[in-house]
């Protein structure tokens, strides 16, 4: 197995809290140490730059407590770069200040038309894109993304709202492989993960509750959260070398490795 190297964009949590809910992680009464989130979140992308990865920094906005989560500012494949339209209020002033960066670092930005939530619900494996929908990313988005981007759209409809984006349920771990919970998903949908991925990885619900699929891979490693310890045997079973980070804080927002990180493509979009 050879590692690729990524280039990601992230976003310091500076200003990371639980001042609202948005999702069943989320319980505003309960208490957050925002220091601690920063020290686990900066020991994230230590282990990307340890590992080789270049990693981009977006400024953190005052007010916006989840722009942490860069994964969910946009979808980025080669020169372009497809902005965000949030379904919360509550975090609709991220949309621009990431929009803003992509116009900054010279990409080629498209507007949404619909509900999109970036890269949480998106997912490029090999030639197709994953895309979810169900709780956030609005069904006709998925046209879209194949306009804009020009890979073959798979729709994919979550039915637990604890998985509320595609990544919650779904990693990629390298251009042919990915692992994923089959409950998170409907009927249909599991029928078609087993016929484009029948060697894929099948996580425990036990692992999903703690966001053991919200994880990065880059095709030899796997950085995932350290409480996922039987997807990582799993995984360590199929020749990915893992590495568990603890970020516990963050989780108490409903994200993870994966949500941190927005992933910066190489090459150009399929037209």
């Amino acid at each position: 197995m050879d590692a690729t190297s990524q280039r990601f964009l992230m976003c310091r949590p500076t200003y990371f809290a639980v001042d609202y809910a948005i999702n069943p992680w989320m319980d505003p009464t309960a208490p957050v140490d925002a220091a601690l989130a920063i020290r686990q979140w900066e020991q994230l992308r230590r282990t990307y730059l340890d590992l080789g990865h270049t990693v981009e920094l977006i400024d953190p906005v005052p007010g916006l407590p989840d722009m942490v989560f860069a994964a969910n500012g946009g979808t980025v494949i080669g020169d372009r770069a497809m902005a965000v339209q949030f379904r919360d209020p509550q975090r609709a002033d991220e949309a621009p200040a990431y929009r803003a960066w992509f116009e900054a670092a010279g990409f080629e930005v498209y507007d949404p038309k619909h509900v999109n939530e970036g890269e949480g619900d998106v997912l490029l494996v090999g030639d197709h894109l994953l895309a979810g929908t169900g709780f956030r990313t609005a069904h006709p988005s998925h046209a879209q993304l194949q306009e804009v981007f020009g890979y073959p759209v798979v729709t994919l409809h979550l039915v637990d709202p604890r998985f509320y984006h595609l990544d919650t349920a779904l990693t990629v771990l390298d251009e042919r492989t990915v692992a994923y919970l089959p409950e998170a998903f409907s009927p249909g949908s599991r029928a078609v993960l087993r016929r484009l991925y029948p060697d894929a990885v099948r996580a425990s619900m036990a692992d999903a509750e703690v966001l053991g699929l919200n994880a990065v891979g880059d095709g030899r490693h796997v950085v995932l959260p350290a409480q996922a310890t039987g997807l990582a045997a799993k995984l360590r079973d199929r020749g990915y070398q893992t590495i568990g980070v603890d970020l516990s804080e963050l989780r108490k927002a409903g994200g993870g490795p994966k949500c941190c990180t927005l992933r910066l493509r190489q090459g150009k979009a399929s037209q």
